[in-house]
């Protein structure tokens, strides 16, 4: 009977080829690439190029809006204040005039951004003032505007809204106004940096005990049109 030599299997490797014939390697893999690139063209399927993300870059809906400066160039009023733990969600009156009749009069009409507090998007202190009632029955319902600020927690969300972008506060404490103590019953407005404050009055014109809720700035977020 005639013997064969089985044929010995080639166990070098594919790494052990690559190394022994690098430029022949190099030069096929650079023509796959550049034929796949020219294919994937053609059917449209490369990926999309990145687009710029600079403070100047225009926001996508939900995007945040990144600020590089204290001042933008777009300040805007507040139109409404949602706190969704405690069930808040107001409009926000905007005068321009800071005669206590008159303020008295928009508290008529939803929360009240205070003239003379910083706008949105800037640094400063957004002043919104509201009135608040626990009577068990009230004449209007705007003697309920700010009911319940008083059991907002540490950590928790109020979102200030302008017709175009969320700012989103969080909040950083909750104290009573003495109304007998002038030092404890104002309401400091720093300016170092985005703060939100809101406050409960029975009537703007009268002194009384009231609430006060304070907030840091943690972001802005673009509206979808």
């Amino acid at each position: 009977m005639t013997s064969h030599t089985p044929r010995q299997k080639n166990n070098r490797g594919v790494v052990v080829e690559i190394s022994e014939h690098p430029v022949a390697f190099a030069a096929a893999f650079l023509a796959f690439f550049f034929f796949s690139l020219i294919f994937l063209s053609a059917v449209g399927a490369t990926p999309d190029p990145i687009t710029d993300t600079s403070s100047n870059a225009v926001p996508q809906s939900g995007a945040e809006v990144t600020q590089t400066n204290n001042a933008p160039a777009n300040p805007e009023s507040p139109v409404r204040v949602v706190a969704k733990d405690v069930g808040l969600d107001v409009t926000v009156v905007n005068p321009t005039s800071t005669n206590v009749d008159d303020l008295d009069q928009d508290l008529t009409l939803g929360a009240v951004h205070y003239p003379t507090s910083a706008p949105l998007g800037v640094n400063g202190t957004v002043l919104i003032f509201g009135h608040s009632s626990y009577l068990p029955v009230v004449i209007h319902q705007y003697y309920k505007t700010f009911d319940g600020i008083q059991d907002l927690k540490t950590g928790q969300i109020i979102s200030v809204y302008s017709g175009t972008t969320e700012y989103r506060y969080s909040v950083t404490g909750v104290r009573v106004a003495d109304s007998t103590d002038s030092a404890d019953n104002q309401i400091p407005l720093p300016s170092d940096n985005k703060y939100l404050t809101l406050v409960t009055c029975d009537s703007f014109a009268a002194t009384s005990n009231r609430f006060i809720v304070t907030a840091d700035f943690v972001g802005a977020y673009a509206l979808a049109q």
